[in-house]
C-alpha cells in the first residue's frame, strides 16, 4: 500500500480501516493463516438461554393451537392455567433443558414472588411475537427480571433494583444513538457545549458528539499505559468544570480493559456533591469480566444513565440485545423540569401528542418516544423476542442464587487465557489486577521494539514510517488483522487486540506475527545503517 493511501486511511474510523486490513488479510503475501483480532465478538454462545427460547416457542404454538387451529393458522393464548400446562409440557427426562425452566417457574415463585402464570403469559407471547410490546419501554416482568439480573452483576450489594426504570434497546449501540438524540432534543446538550470522555474508549462516543448534529467540544480524562490503563492521577478533577455537561465512560474500558476502581468511584461521587448537575452515561458491557465489579450507576443513580448489552457475555451480538437503566429520582428529569419557560412549552408541544401531561414525562419515556420520532411511540419498544432474550440470559444468571456461576468463570478464563498467552508470545507486561477485564489488550508496537531491539530502534519506527503502516503490512505480509488504537483516544503506535473472536491457540500465533514482522523492520533498520555509514564514509574520502 502507497504512503498516500495510508494517510487516507488514517482519516477513517477505525472499524472501518478494521474491514479494509481485512481484505489485505486475506490475500497476504505468505500465504498464513488470515488471523482477525479486530472485532469484539466472542466465538462462544450461552446455549442455555437458545435452548430455553426454542422450548418456549414450541409451547407457545401449542398454546395458540388451543383457540383456533386450522392448518399452519393457529389462534391466541389464554393465561388461565398456563403455568400448569406448561409444567405438563415440560419433560426434563428427556429435554435436559426442562430442568432450567422448572428452576426459573421455582425462581419467579419463590424468589421474586411474581404471579407464575402472568410471568409465563408474558415469556410465551413475547417469544412467538404476537404483540405489540407493551408498556413500549418494556415488558414488566422482564423489566423486574433485568432489574434483578443488573442488581447482582453490577451494583456489587448496593440495592437499586425497585427503583430503577428500563428501556430495551436494539443493542448497546442504539442506546447510544437515543441517549444523545434525546439529550438534544431536550435541550440538555447544545451546540459548543462540553462533553468529558474518559479516554481511550469505543470510538463512537469520540465520534458522535463531534457531528454536525451535536458540535459539542471534547475534554479528555486520559487513561494511559503508564498506569495499566487506569484514569490517570488528578484528571477527575476536570469534572469540576461547570462548563462539561456531559461525561461519558466504558467501564471496563474499551479498548483499555479497566474497570474504575473504589479510588476512582469515591473520587467521583464527591464531585458530584460540588457538580449536582453533571449528567453522566456509563456503558458497562465488560462488568462481568472483571471481579467484584461495580458500576458507576450504583456510586451516583442519581446522575447517570446505565447502558448495558447482552451480546459480549453470552455471544449474542447478532441478537442485538441492550437497555438503557435510570434511577427514579434522576438529575435528567431534574434538569428538564428547570428549563427556561419558553423550551418547556416547545418540548409539551413536541410530546404533547403522546402524554396527557408532558411536563411530568420521564427522560426514559422521552427516549423511547424519540426512538420512533413521536408519532410511531405506539409501536416503540424492542421487539419482543428479543427482550424474552434478555430475559433468559439474566435467569441463567439469576437461578444460581448465591452459587458461583460456572459460565460466567468460564468466560472469564477463556480471555485470561488468551491475554497471557498473547502477552507472554509478545514478552509485554501483563495487568493481573482485579480491575482488568482482558478482554482486550492494548499494544504498543514501540514499546515492544524497544524492549525487543533497543530504543534506537523504536526511534526508527516512529519517525520513518506512517501511523498505520505497521497495521498494513501485518495484515498484507502476514494476515494478522488488529485494529488501530488511535481512533480509540490512544497515542500513535498503539495496536487494540481482541481477546474474544478468536481459537485461543490463535493469540500465540498473533504474537508470533507481530515478533516476525518486526523482525523484517529490524533487518530494514540494519540495512539503513550500513547505507548510511557507508554514505557518511564515502563522504569523507
Amino acid at each position: 500500500m502507497k504512503v498516500s493511501e495510508e494517510k487516507r486511511l488514517e482519516d477513517l474510523e477505525s472499524f472501518v480501516i478494521s474491514s479494509k486490513m481485512t481484505s489485505l488479510a486475506k490475500e497476504n503475501a505468505k500465504n498464513n493463516i488470515f488471523l482477525d483480532a479486530g472485532r469484539g465478538n466472542p466465538n462462544w454462545i450461552n446455549k442455555k438461554a437458545r435452548l430455553a427460547f426454542n422450548r418456549l416457542v414450541e409451547f407457545g404454538i401449542i398454546e395458540s393451537e388451543r383457540t383456533i387451529n386450522k392448518g399452519d393458522l393457529a389462534g391466541y393464548t389464554e393465561q388461565h392455567g398456563m403455568r400448569q400446562r406448561f409444567e405438563a409440557f415440560l419433560r426434563p427426562e428427556e429435554y435436559k433443558i426442562d430442568d432450567f425452566w422448572l428452576s426459573i417457574l421455582d425462581y419467579v415463585r419463590d424468589d421474586m414472588k411474581l404471579n407464575q402464570d402472568e410471568v409465563i403469559k408474558e415469556l410465551v407471547d413475547g417469544a412467538i411475537g404476537n404483540n405489540y410490546p407493551l408498556p413500549a419501554r418494556c415488558l414488566r416482568n422482564t423489566e423486574k427480571i433485568i432489574n434483578q439480573y443488573l442488581q447482582t452483576t453490577l451494583y456489587n450489594g448496593v440495592d437499586l433494583k425497585d427503583e430503577t426504570s428500563i428501556f430495551t434497546t436494539e443493542g448497546g449501540t442504539a442506546a447510544i444513538v437515543y441517549i444523545f438524540n434525546t439529550l438534544r432534543e431536550n435541550k440538555l446538550i447544545h451546540y459548543g457545549d462540553k462533553i468529558a470522555i474518559n479516554t481511550p474508549i469505543f470510538t463512537p462516543y469520540i465520534e458522535i458528539p463531534t457531528l454536525n448534529d451535536y458540535q459539542m467540544v471534547e475534554v479528555d480524562l486520559n487513561s494511559d499505559a503508564s498506569n495499566n490503563w487506569e484514569i490517570a492521577p488528578g484528571e477527575i478533577d476536570k469534572l469540576l468544570d461547570p462548563s462539561i455537561k456531559l461525561f461519558v465512560v466504558v467501564n471496563p474500558s474499551n479498548p483499555g480493559s479497566k474497570a474504575f476502581s473504589q479510588k476512582d468511584l469515591a473520587e467521583i461521587k464527591e464531585v458530584i456533591k460540588k457538580r449536582p448537575d453533571l449528567m453522566i452515561v456509563t456503558d458497562d458491557v465488560y462488568g462481568t469480566f472483571v471481579e467484584n465489579f461495580q458500576t458507576l450507576y450504583s456510586v451516583v443513580p442519581d446522575n447517570t444513565l446505565l447502558v448495558y448489552s447482552f451480546s459480549k457475555l453470552f455471544g449474542a451480538t447478532g441478537w442485538r440485545l441492550g437497555l438503557v437503566a435510570a434511577h427514579e429520582d434522576n438529575v435528567f428529569d431534574k434538569l428538564i423540569s428547570k428549563l427556561p419557560a419558553k423550551d418547556k412549552k416547545e418540548l409539551d408541544k413536541r410530546y404533547g401528542s403522546v402524554e396527557f401531561d408532558p411536563s411530568k414525562m420521564k427522560f426514559i419515556d422521552r427516549l423511547v418516544a424519540d426512538s420512533r420520532s413521536i408519532s410511531l411511540y405506539h409501536t416503540a419498544g424492542l421487539s419482543t423476542p428479543q427482550q424474552i432474550m434478555e430475559d433468559l440470559f439474566s435467569l441463567t444468571h439469576l437461578v444460581n442464587k448465591n452459587q458461583t456461576d460456572s459460565y460466567i468463570e468460564t468466560s472469564k478464563r477463556i480471555v485470561g487465557k488468551r491475554y497471557t498467552d498473547l502477552h507472554d508470545s509478545l514478552n509485554y507486561p501483563k495487568d493481573e489486577s482485579d480491575d482488568n477485564s482482558k478482554y482486550y489488550s492494548i499494544i504498543d508496537i514501540y514499546n515492544v521494539a524497544e524492549r525487543k531491539y533497543g530504543k534506537e530502534f523504536r526511534n526508527y519506527l516512529e519517525n520513518n514510517f506512517e501511523q498505520l503502516d505497521f497495521l498494513v503490512n501485518l495484515a498484507q505480509k502476514n494476515g494478522v488483522v488488529l485494529m488501530d488504537g488511535v481512533g480509540f483516544g490512544t497515542h500513535p503506535g498503539c495496536l487494540r487486540v481482541s481477546q474474544a473472536n478468536l481459537p485461543t491457540e490463535d493469540y500465540r500465533l498473533i504474537g508470533n506475527q507481530v515478533m516476525q514482522l518486526l523482525a523484517d523492520y529490524h533487518k530494514q533498520f540494519i540495512e539503513h545503517k550500513v547505507k548510511t555509514s557507508n554514505e557518511f564514509l564515502a563522504s569523507k574520502r
